[in-house]
């Protein structure tokens, strides 16, 4: 056991962990956008708002919950480890160095691209989780006992027009952390080759651009059919 420990809280153990943890965040993120699609089905939020319910619901879903939060925390607290352990090591930076030359972007920032997100997330929690649970403005769809989750999300997204941007700036955001933290939670992980690696490439750049395009779609299609249909 003591051994497990000293792994887990080494380097190479925090590493292994932020790489696990983020997959499970990106298998979230797909199943999360999964149902968010059905908002563009065309049924005026029938089947949303079926799903949401049912979200909001079923026991199963709390216990996935509890894990997502600990998956969340533990991604964040050994993402602020490594970053101590970073500056510790390397208390100056170079007078001379050219982080631009060898390094995108994003690798770079990558504290910055999730502490954006973290922000997003925590007003994305208030208007749409704890609204839906806690407040009573909510109407009930008719012919069920259901809150109306559709409803909801125009009016959040309407009214508070800002957080409608602040949506889509936030999956730019996204995109960027996912874009470097796919391929390099293969590389800890140690799958990595020299004929696979282009390939895991191209397809963590596929997704971090599918998948925070898919949720930015939200915003952008209720404010897009709102203003049609004040023409």
């Amino acid at each position: 056991m003591n051994w497990f420990l000293k792994t887990l809280y080494s380097t190479l153990g925090q590493k292994i962990l932020m790489s696990l943890t983020g997959f499970f965040l990106i298998s979230f993120l797909m199943v999360h956008l999964t149902g968010n699609l059905m908002l563009f089905k065309g049924d005026n939020g029938a089947a949303f708002n079926a799903y949401a319910h049912f979200m909001s619901t079923a026991d199963i879903i709390r216990v996935a919950e509890i894990i997502l939060v600990l998956g969340f925390l533990l991604h964040i607290y050994t993402a602020w480890r490594l970053t101590q352990h970073n500056q510790k090591t390397r208390p100056q930076a170079y007078a001379y160095s050219r982080p631009d030359a060898n390094s995108s972007w994003s690798s770079r920032n990558m504290g910055i691209a999730g502490s954006v997100v973290l922000f997003f997330l925590v007003i994305h929690l208030y208007n749409f989780w704890f609204r839906y649970q806690f407040q009573a403005e909510i109407p009930i769809v008719p012919g069920t006992d259901y809150k109306d989750m559709y409803w909801l999300i125009q009016t959040v997204f309407v009214q508070e027009w800002w957080f409608a941007i602040l949506y889509i700036i936030a999956m730019v955001f996204l995109g960027f952390h996912l874009a470097h933290g796919f391929e390099s939670a293969f590389q800890t992980l140690g799958l990595h080759h020299k004929k696979y690696t282009p390939l895991i490439k191209k397809l963590g750049v596929l997704f971090a651009i599918v998948v925070p395009a898919g949720f930015a779609a939200m915003p952008i299609y209720v404010l897009g059919h709102y203003l049609y249909t004040m023409q």
